[in-house]
Parts: structure tokens; sequence; C-alpha cells
């Protein structure tokens, strides 16, 4: 709990992070503070059912063809990966954030020597290899799945 008030400060203080980013940096002094707990497998993500779904037939025909079936599975994919990327949008990424998030999460992996091998041991290297890959997976299913909307003229909703 001190470690993640520590990175949560720090993230919060550093110049130029502005109050209405306060949510996202709530998240992200969560996620570094609950590194070392991740890394001995305390916490290993379960990986969703619609993302398991797309790891076993990514390419495979919607049971359901229509332009509102399509909507339903692009925006169960939408739920659990967050939106889609947007054409037109300009990236508004901020350096002193993100700067201040690197040395948050150096302070917490200089925590636990051998980081990389206890992560192996403990299965969460493997875990968090699975979850990704499920991700860029649920990612392509998602395209895919656009794809077929786009190719029916449909209205996409999500």
């Amino acid at each position: 709990m001190m470690l993640r008030a520590a990175v949560l400060a720090l993230l919060l203080t550093a110049p130029g992070v502005a109050v209405a980013q306060s949510n996202e940096t709530l998240k992200k002094a969560g996620d570094i503070a609950s590194q070392p707990a991740r890394d001995v497998g305390a916490s290993n993500k379960e990986i969703p059912t619609v993302l398991q779904n797309a790891v076993e037939a990514p390419y495979a025909m919607p049971k359901n063809r229509t332009c509102k079936g399509l909507n339903t599975a692009i925006l169960e994919l939408n739920e659990v990966l967050g939106p889609d990327f947007a054409m037109g949008k300009e990236a508004n990424e901020n350096k002193t954030g993100k700067i201040a998030e690197a040395v948050g999460k150096t302070i917490v992996n200089s925590i636990i020597p051998f980081r990389g091998l206890v992560r192996e041991i403990s299965g969460a290297a493997p875990a968090e290899r699975r979850l990704e890959a499920a991700i860029a997976t649920g990612i392509a299913r998602r395209g895919y799945l656009r794809g077929l909307a786009t190719a029916k003229a449909c209205k996409l909703t999500g």
C-alpha cells in the first residue's frame, strides 16, 4: 500500500499531469505498485472468454452474420480490449507523465532481485505471454469482424 502511494505521488506531482488524467494516473499507479504481486503469480489475470474464443478460431465466421450480430460481437471485444483505433484522431501523449511512469516502474522492478527468473519460475511470465497473445488475437478478430461488417455495408456502432 505504501508503495502504491509513493508511485501515485510521483505520477501526480509530475509537471504537466492534468487533473483530467487523474483516473488514468490512479490506474497506472495501482498497476505499477501491484507489479511485484503479479511477478510472483499472486494475481494472475484470467483470460476473458471472448478472447479465449478468438484464440481458438480468430477467423471463424460468426454464428450471427447480421449487422446486429456483427456489431454485438465487436462490442464484446471492445469491452475487454478497449476502444478500437479512431481514424483521424491525434495521439495526445503526456511526455512528462510517461517519464514519471517509467521512473515508478523502474523503482518497483528493482524491488525483486532476479525478477525475470522469479517471473518464469512463478508462472507469471508465461501467463502474461498467453494474455498478450490472446489480446493480439482479439484485436485481429475485431478487425476481421469489422471487415465483414463493412463488406455488408453495416453501420458500425463499436
